[in-house]
C-alpha cells in the first residue's frame, strides 16, 4: 500500500512546480523577443521598400524625436542629431541620404552600449495644417530602450598556471553622457589580490574618443623570479579612433612598486632590486586589427605599436627608460584541392620585438641599469609555446631575472578537426616558434656616457642574429571561447640555450593575444 503524501513529499512538487514556472517563463521571454524582432524585421522591410522607391525624393528634417530615453542628457543627444536637421545644412537631402545620416547617428548610439539594439527608426509627415512646414519635411522618430545601469558580475578564471576569482561592477550612463564606472575585486593563487577601479567618459558626444582614469592596488607573485611584486598607483589615457581604422591611447600612468617577499634562495639580481620604486611614464598605443576573427583568424592582420617613456626630463620618479614593441600577425587561408570554398585550413604567422634603452633621470647625466620591474619577460604557453613560464633569457640560479632586448616569432598551421565542421570554433594546430631575450651588454670604456650605452644596445640588438633563436615545436587542440583563445599543446624544445627552461610535454595556456 503506498504511504501518504507527507511535507517533504509536498516539497519536491512545489520544486517541481517552481522549475516548470522558470521554464514557462523563459519560453515566454523567448517568444516575446522572437515576436518583437520579427515586428522590426518588418518594419525595416518597409522602410527599405520606401527608400528604394523615393531614394531621389528631395526631403528636409524638421525633428528627430528620441523616444524612451529619460536617463540621458538632453544635451548628450541633442550633439549627436542637431547637425543632422536640415535647418543646420545648407542643402536639402534626398530621402536615401536623409536615411543614412540618421542611421549613423544611431550607429553612435550603438557604439555607447547604453541602449538594447534594435533601435526602431520611423518616418512620419508633419501636420500639413502647421504653416511652419514645408511639403518636402519628414519628422524621424528613433525608440529606445535604456540597458541597466549596475550590472554585477562574480566568477573564476583559470589559465596561465592560475586560478583566480572575481568580483566586478559596472554602472553605466553614470550621469546621463553614456559615462561608466568599472570596479573589481580579484584574488588569485599567484595574484593574491588586485583591485581596480576606472571611470571613462567619452568626450564631445562621440563614441571614438574617450578619456579615462583610474587607480590600482594589486600583489602578485613571481615564483619565476623569487619575489613578490606590489603595485599602487593611477594612470590617466585619452583613446581615438583613426579614419583609417587604427586605434591610439595616450596616457600617463604613476605607479608605486614594491619588490618584496624574496624566497630565502633568491638571486643576487633579485635582492639588489628589492625595495621600493617609483615609475612615472607617458605612453602612446597604436592598434590597428583587421584580422576577421581576433581569437581564430583565417585572413587578415593585426599590427600594433606601444611606445613608453619613463623618467626623462620632468616626468621624475627614480627609473628612467625608452620602451618601444612591436607585434604583427597575419592570417591567409590554404585552398586544398578537391574542396569547393573554404577549406577551414589557415597559416598565420606572428612577430613581437622590443627595445627597453636606458636614459638619464632627470638632470642626471648618466642613465642606470634597468630594473627586473621593467625588463621583458618571454617564455610560456601565450607567446614561446614549448618553454617554461618565463624561461627564456637571462637567469641568475634559478631566477630569471628578464631582458632589455627580445625578439619571437610563431607560424602556425590551423586545420579543422574532422566531424566537427570549419564553422565551429575548434582547430587543430601544428607549430614552430622561437625568440631570444637578452640583457645589455656592458658598456665599453671608450667615449661618452651616452656614446656607450649607445654602442651596448647597438651590439646587443646584433646579438639577436646571431645564431639560432631558441625554438620548439609542437602540435594541439585550439579552441576559440567567447572572451579568450585556450590552447592544448604537446610540445618539444628543439634549440636551448644555457640557463633556458625548457618544457617537454603537455601545456595549458588561455589568453587573448596569442603569438
Amino acid at each position: 500500500m503506498a504511504a501518504p503524501l507527507g511535507s517533504r513529499d509536498d516539497g519536491i512538487f512545489e520544486q517541481l512546480r517552481k522549475t516548470q514556472d522558470s521554464k514557462v517563463l523563459e519560453e515566454k521571454a523567448r517568444l516575446a523577443q522572437a515576436e518583437e524582432n520579427a515586428r522590426y524585421e518588418k518594419a525595416q522591410r518597409r522602410l527599405g521598400e520606401l527608400v528604394e522607391s523615393n531614394s531621389t525624393l528631395p526631403c528636409t528634417i524638421s525633428s528627430i524625436h528620441l523616444l524612451g530615453a529619460p536617463k540621458t542628457r538632453r544635451g548628450f543627444l541633442k550633439r549627436i542629431f542637431d547637425p543632422l536637421l536640415s535647418a543646420n545644412n545648407d542643402r536639402p537631402y534626398t530621402l536615401s541620404e536623409a536615411i543614412r545620416e540618421v542611421s549613423n547617428g544611431v550607429n553612435k548610439l550603438h557604439q555607447f552600449d547604453i541602449y538594447h539594439q534594435p533601435i526602431p527608426l520611423s518616418i512620419t509627415r508633419p501636420d500639413p495644417t502647421n504653416p511652419s512646414t514645408t511639403s518636402t519635411d519628414i519628422d524621424i522618430y528613433l525608440t529606445l530602450r535604456e540597458k541597466s545601469r549596475l550590472i554585477l558580475k562574480t566568477g573564476t578564471d583559470v589559465g596561465n598556471t592560475e586560478g583566480s576569482a572575481y568580483v566586478n561592477a559596472l554602472g553605466r550612463n553614470i550621469f546621463g553622457g553614456a559615462e561608466t564606472l568599472n570596479l573589481n575585486a580579484a584574488l588569485g593563487t599567484r595574484t593574491r589580490s588586485a583591485y581596480q577601479a576606472s571611470f571613462e567618459t567619452p568626450l564631445l558626444s562621440n563614441p571614438d574618443l574617450r578619456w579615462e582614469f583610474g587607480g590600482l592596488a594589486s600583489s602578485t607573485q613571481k615564483p619565476w623570479a623569487s619575489h613578490e611584486e606590489v603595485l599602487r598607483g593611477g594612470w590617466t589615457k585619452l583613446r581615438w579612433s583613426a579614419k583609417d581604422g587604427g586605434r591610439h591611447e595616450l596616457g600617463y600612468n604613476g605607479i608605486w612598486r614594491q619588490t618584496t617577499g624574496l624566497a630565502g634562495d633568491a638571486s643576487i639580481t633579485v635582492r639588489e632590486d628589492a625595495g621600493d620604486s617609483v615609475k612615472s611614464s607617458i605612453s602612446h598605443t597604436w592598434v590597428k586589427d583587421r584580422r576577421d576573427n581576433p581569437l581564430l583568424p583565417s585572413r587578415g592582420y593585426f599590427n600594433k605599436s606601444t611606445l613608453e617613456l619613463a623618467g626623462w626630463g620632468p616626468l621624475q620618479g627614480d627609473v628612467a627608460f625608452g620602451k618601444a614593441e612591436v607585434e604583427a600577425q597575419g592570417a591567409v587561408p590554404v585552398p586544398v584541392p578537391g574542396i569547393e570554398g573554404e577549406s577551414g585550413v589557415t597559416f598565420t604567422t606572428g612577430l613581437r620585438t622590443g627595445l627597453l634603452y636606458p636614459l638619464p633621470l632627470g638632470l642626471n647625466s648618466e642613465s642606470k641599469p634597468s630594473r627586473i620591474n621593467d625588463r621583458f619577460q618571454l617564455g610560456g604557453p601565450t607567446d614561446v609555446r614549448g618553454f617554461r613560464l618565463s624561461g627564456l633569457g637571462p637567469h641568475d640560479g634559478k631566477d630569471a631575472v628578464g631582458g632589455d632586448v627580445y625578439a619571437a616569432g610563431s607560424a602556425n598551421l590551423l586545420l579543422p578537426i574532422p566531424r566537427v565542421g570549419i564553422d565551429r570554433p575548434f582547430r587543430f594546430q601544428a607549430f614552430v616558434n622561437g625568440g631570444r631575450l637578452l640583457a645589455l651588454k656592458p658598456p665599453g670604456k671608450e667615449g661618452t656616457h651616452g656614446e656607450k650605452v649607445r654602442q651596448t644596445v647597438s651590439s646587443t640588438v646584433a646579438e639577436l642574429a646571431n645564431g639560432l633563436p631558441s625554438m620548439s615545436a609542437g602540435f594541439g587542440l585550439v579552441y576559440a571561447a567567447p572572451m579568450a583563445r585556450v590552447e592544448l599543446n604537446f610540445s618539444l624544445p628543439l634549440v636551448l640555450r644555457k640557463g633556458e627552461e625548457g618544457r617537454k610535454g603537455l601545456s595549458f595556456g588561455i589568453g587573448i593575444n596569442m603569438l
